[in-house]
């Protein structure tokens, strides 16, 4: 049955709330916290503000691929819960300072939970854990964790603190480099620099409501650089123990300073707040459609919400790439910017429904440069991790500026996307680019054709950015070195193939072939050749559909990429998951392709396939998400896809017409005049797309038109009158 609105942000309460909703339903009732955990998608139910710093949630174990945010679904233990972790990563980190509960002082605090008593909703997570007698509750601040322990009966009662504990994958435990630890009445506090995907500095202040009664270090096993210690707690007769938790990444008189954003012992008001916070945000996109299609909406932008994550404390300072401490001059610092993935969607996405982030979003990446003397690729917790390929950061700011945002500097930005591009580091070789216009085979380790590919984003971006700020030279340098691409599409294949550096192609040449640096060595970024052969879309379409033998021919590679070729098998590691053909969902590089077909003369088969694509892949289940949430990206591709339109070129300011997958949405952003999107008709093909009475260009529609408000209609034929 299709629930009709008058008013979009009625909801219906989703089953994982810890009691119904006696209120009329709100954004924040539709979503599930769970959605995701269950698999690949590696999201977790920690309690959280929007990009918030600090992510309080269950760990149920600190080791492996499957638990890179610390948590699966299945999983039958509770080792404790930490304080921190990313969202739908491919890679583990974070996890600092774990604590877990329990009735009695036990050999091993791991504890079974009931499942059935497992609660979450956005900003609050609560479970009982049954060999430990109590039942746990987090929530937090901006800054802090705030957690509530129920137990049984009172008494002493036991807490572990672990500082050795970290999230990790290719080691049994995350290497400390150094610890301090101070006690005090009532809790802990302390520094510890850690080794892991990155290396950081995680300061914490530990209070909790009760003084400690009995102090316990326990031993050290092999392979630990920092304390485990088990507090003891004489709570009479009651039966609550409260924990407040500062996190910083500065030092102990930051997270100090962190933890006081929580004034009180007050828990339900900040889970109220947290609540009221996550639903004045999400209320800013509402759709009209099923309860199912609702509740995976609602949680899609409340995963894309999650990061980046706020990384200066309350006084401004904030420790960078280069392990010193910085002081933002205004507004706020963030890290945990999955770009390779991000720059695709989930950026554009902010621009759309959280403007008034996006300029402290780039200030955060040039302060970044000014630190490391480039911008990032994969930051978290304020450190550089050097993952992934390419400059992802470069179309972000052409993109902003393109945009209209101007709270950052243009020209500051632009030195730093030009010396981004042009100084030699471990993944960007530009000496060896812009000698042969291309990376070839031979020269480079591994990665070649994904790494030139990607390369030429960037160049247009910066292209772009110089052009319009009128610096004629940059732009007419790097618009030239974008094209380096056409260097590598086989007139054969009509693919993007392997050269060396004697412009002979790779043989022998297996096209659907994945390959992974980590894991399977190759010319392609955790993809193969059809898969990437794309990517130039991403920044001349047109000019990738003249390369590949003009429009129908275009068409003719999209319809045998989507329909005649057979999955890959066997490489779920490489995203190689939520197939159509070879088109797969679960990775990054795949998620502009289904809208190219807007670029041929029947559109109407990549609306028919996005549609598809949100239908199988995406779910109103622990297993909804095929594929790594990757910090809001793949959420974020069903954010537009339910909306009707895409960032298919996320530096141009622009993006390309689908057919909302909804019969009316609205975006309301305080500041800003209400959009209201309607689909006119059935069917799958496109007539006319109008912004405010003005038809727009379906491969053009520019975010300024959106940005006025107004009315965006998609007419489909059977809906013209």
């Amino acid at each position: 049955m299709r629930v009709l609105f008058a008013v979009f942000w009625l909801f219906l309460a989703g089953p994982v709330l810890a009691r119904p909703a006696a209120h009329a339903p709100q954004p924040v009732d539709y979503v599930d916290p769970f959605i995701g955990t269950d698999g690949t998608g590696h999201t977790s139910p920690a309690a959280s503000r929007p990009f918030g710093m600090v992510q309080p949630g269950p760990d149920n174990a600190g080791t492996g691929w499957a638990y890179t945010s610390g948590y699966q679904y299945r999983a039958p233990d509770i080792v404790g819960f930490s304080q921190n972790r990313a969202s739908g990563t491919g890679i583990p980190e974070l996890g600092d300072v774990l604590l877990q509960p329990s009735q009695t002082r036990r050999d091993s605090f791991v504890s079974r939970y009931d499942k059935a008593s497992e609660r979450a909703r956005p900003g609050y997570y609560a479970v009982t854990l049954a060999d430990n007698g109590v039942r746990v509750e987090l929530t937090a601040s901006l800054r802090a964790a705030f957690h509530r322990y129920t137990f049984d009966k009172g008494g002493r009662v036991w807490v572990l603190v672990d500082l050795q504990h970290g999230l990790t994958f290719l080691t049994d435990r995350q290497p400390v480099l150094s610890n301090q630890t101070e006690s005090t009445p009532f809790g802990l506090e302390g520094v510890s620099h850690r080794r892991n995907w990155t290396t950081r500095t995680i300061a914490f202040s530990l209070e909790f409501d009760h003084r400690v009664a009995e102090r316990i270090t326990l031993p050290s096993r092999p392979d630990d650089a920092a304390p485990r210690y088990l507090l003891g707690f004489d709570l009479g007769n009651g039966h609550v123990l409260e924990a407040k938790i500062g996190l910083a990444n500065t030092d102990v008189a930051g997270a100090r300073l962190n933890r006081s954003e929580i004034s009180d012992w007050n828990f339900d008001r900040v889970a109220a707040e947290a609540r009221a916070e996550w639903n004045a945000l999400l209320v800013r996109a509402t759709i009209e459609g099923p309860r199912d299609q609702q509740r995976i909406f609602a949680t899609a932008l409340y995963h894309a919400f999650l990061h980046p994550s706020v990384i200066s404390d309350c006084d401004g300072r904030w420790r960078g790439p280069d392990e010193l401490i910085h002081t933002a001059k205004q507004g706020l610092r963030y890290s945990t910017f999955s770009l390779w993935d991000s720059f695709r969607a989930a950026m554009p996405l902010y621009t759309l429904l959280v403007p008034e982030r996006v300029d402290d979003f780039a200030n955060s990446l040039l302060d970044h440069a000014d630190a490391s003397g480039r911008l990032p690729l994969w930051p978290i917790w304020g450190g550089e991790t050097g993952t992934m390929i390419g400059e992802p950061a470069l179309p972000v700011l052409a993109d902003a500026w393109a945009k209209g945002f101007r709270g950052f500097d243009g020209p500051r930005a632009l030195a730093a996307m030009i010396r981004t591009s042009s100084e030699d580091h471990a993944l960007s070789q530009w000496s060896i680019f812009d000698r042969y216009g291309y990376y070839p085979y031979d020269k480079v380790e591994g990665e070649a054709v994904s790494r030139t590919l990607e390369a030429s984003i960037g160049d247009d971006a910066v292209a772009r950015m110089a052009t319009m700020l009128g610096d004629k030279a940059a732009a007419s340098r790097f618009a030239s070195r974008a094209q380096g691409w056409r260097k590598l599409i086989d007139p054969e294949t009509r693919l993007a193939r392997g050269r060396d550096s004697a412009g002979k192609w790779r043989t022998p040449f297996d096209p659907l072939k994945p390959t992974s640096p980590l894991n399977n060595p190759g010319d392609y970024t955790e993809a193969n050749a059809w898969q990437y052969s794309w990517t130039p879309a991403l920044l001349d379409p047109q000019g990738l559909a003249a390369a590949m033998g003009g429009t129908a021919a275009f068409q003719a590679m999209l319809d045998r990429f989507f329909f005649g070729l057979k999955p890959s098998a066997g490489a779920e590691y490489l995203g190689q998951e939520a197939l159509i053909g070879q088109y797969a969902h679960g990775n990054e590089p795949s998620h502009h392709i289904a809208w190219l077909y807007a670029y041929t003369d029947h559109p109407e088969i990549g609306h028919q396939l996005v549609s598809r694509i949100a239908r199988s892949f995406y779910k109103d289940s622990p297993a909804g998400i095929i594929g790594n949430e990757d910090a809001g990206q793949m959420s974020a591709w069903y954010v537009f896809a339910s909306l009707g339109f895409y960032p298919a070129q996320p530096a141009s300011g622009q993006y390309v017409a689908g057919i909302p997958l909804v019969r009316r949405a609205r975006l309301a952003v305080p500041g800003h005049t209400p959009l209201l999107i309607e689909r006119i008709g059935e069917g799958d093909r496109l007539v006319r797309v109008t912004a405010a009475g003005q038809p727009l260009a379906p491969t053009a529609m520019p975010h300024r038109a959106l940005n006025r408000g107004g009315t965006l209609r998609f007419v489909t034929a059977n809906g013209l009158p």
